[in-house]
């Protein structure tokens, strides 16, 4: 590869194809970006990395690891794991900055790399983009011979299955679907559920690094398998991972997958005992949320989209949940990294105590229609158009959230607009009561888009 190329740094992680975007040089410059923010930002001396299971992770992981020792910091190595494994790690032994070597739910021929804080805290995109300057500037403190840093490897399994099976227990023996997609939760996920005491049902569980059974994106079209296997084997509940394992998606005891708004109602109405204090939320997530939880004594507060976002203002919020549209779900009284597995755990101690079947607490909680729709935008102006389109929303409407984008509320409906960070679009997100409702908005704000975006191209 001749140049680096700067897409590859985006507003959560790093990520790009192995080969095209991303090569073990790379990785060994990211390294030394690393090793140098460490030590200059943080002012410390660790780091702990682990990779998931894809085809190019190790080799990725050795190179960014000799990028990292070469700046003097020592690095505790977790080996190829899921990420809540090597996230619970760093967490507990308190490493200045932990790293996990992934792509989540992106095809095996991507790969990347996400950062935490030690305190379970996502990277923030300034932040990141300090790594990426350090990287593309060669912004480097490379240690003399005598001075580099070590490296250690570690089995994290052991730890982090005692505390996850020490806070949750099974009496009834609940029967679980549980589909790993052949990602990095087979490494942990099928063990832990085990020894809680469940039944489980294993979908998918044995490595796939080229997720040839199914894609490691957990998305509804690509769970045909676990929602016929929870009817037929009359499962409780069944839950399928993402690649990597920050995102998880429940399917109820009738097959009906629910989304991380109505996983994340339920956990808070019946898995926290305490009806109190600020739940987050993305810009995304239903109106539900705050219909269901604001009068059993909850707040909400509306976030901007990203994981980062997600922990770092549940840390300040000192947040018993945290609700992200995508899937990442976080419960900050066992720590504030998204961590897959404590959900569907999370889910069975609920169904246990209530007695009740998930199906008919799914019931409760209203459904409304949502369209999401991508509308074609030069990267060149499709920030300008969002800077365009906030002026014209507020004279217009009395309710708009200019956090992330424009949120324009209404008395029977929301929409959401914000440019990609990734991709030439911006993105046109619609819930409202009716159906009918919905298509008249996403109409009327999908024209108002148009025209901006046509006056923009024409200055």
């Amino acid at each position: 590869m001749d140049e680096m190329k700067t897409t590859i740094f985006r507003a959560y992680d790093i990520r790009g194809c192995y080969g095209s975007d991303i090569d073990p040089i790379i990785f060994y410059k990211i390294g030394l970006s690393a090793g140098t923010y460490v030590k200059e930002k943080l002012h410390g001396k660790s780091l702990a990395v682990g990779n998931d299971i894809r085809k190019t992770s190790q080799t990725l992981a050795y190179s960014f690891i000799s990028g990292v020792t070469a700046t003097g910091i020592n690095v505790m190595y977790t080996g190829t794991s899921s990420f809540g494994q090597t996230l619970f790690y760093g967490w507990k032994n308190k490493y200045d900055l932990i790293s996990f070597i992934t792509a989540s739910h992106l095809p095996a021929e991507w790969n990347g790399i996400k950062f935490y804080y030690g305190d379970g805290v996502g990277l923030p995109e300034e932040e990141l983009m300090k790594i990426r300057d350090k990287t593309l500037h060669q912004q480097w403190h490379i240690s003399p011979w005598n001075q580099t840093g070590t490296v250690q490897l570690c089995n994290p399994s052991l730890d982090y299955t005692k505390f996850v099976t020490s806070h949750f227990s099974s009496k009834k023996g609940l029967r679980i679907a549980i589909d790993c997609g052949g990602g990095s939760m087979t490494l942990s996920a099928p063990e832990i559920f085990k020894k809680i005491g469940f039944d489980i049902v294993s979908i998918y569980c044995q490595p796939d690094p080229l997720f040839s059974q199914r894609p490691s994106d957990p998305k509804p079209k690509n769970l045909s398998t676990l929602v016929e296997t929870v009817k037929k084997q009359q499962c409780d509940f069944g839950v399928a991972f993402d690649g990597d394992g920050d995102r998880s998606v429940i399917v109820d005891n009738n097959g009906e997958i629910l989304s991380a708004d109505q996983t994340g109602i339920i956990l808070a109405k019946y898995g926290l005992e305490e009806k109190k204090g600020t739940i987050i939320a993305n810009v995304e997530c239903s109106k539900a949320v705050e219909e269901q939880l604001r009068p059993l004594g909850f707040n909400i507060k509306q976030i901007e989209v990203g994981h980062t976002f997600l922990t770092l203002h549940a840390k300040k919020e000192h947040s018993p949940l945290g609700i992200e549209s995508s899937g990442h779900l976080i419960l900050p009284s066992y720590y504030l990294f998204d961590d897959a597995l404590l959900i569907p755990l999370k889910i069975a101690e609920i169904l246990e105590k209530t007695d009740k079947k998930l199906s008919s607490l799914r019931n409760n909680i209203p459904i409304y229609p949502l369209k999401k729709i991508e509308i074609p935008c030069d990267d060149e102006i499709k920030f300008d158009v969002v800077k365009t389109l906030k002026a014209v929303m507020i004279k217009e409407y009395d309710q708009v959230n200019t956090l992330d984008g424009i949120r324009v509320n209404l008395e029977k409906g929301w929409i959401l607009i914000r440019a990609s960070n990734t991709s030439p679009l911006l993105r046109l997100t619609i819930e409202a009561d009716t159906e009918e409702y919905a298509t008249e908005l996403s109409e009327i704000f999908l024209r108002k888009t148009d025209e901006i975006i046509k006056k923009t191209h024409s200055v």
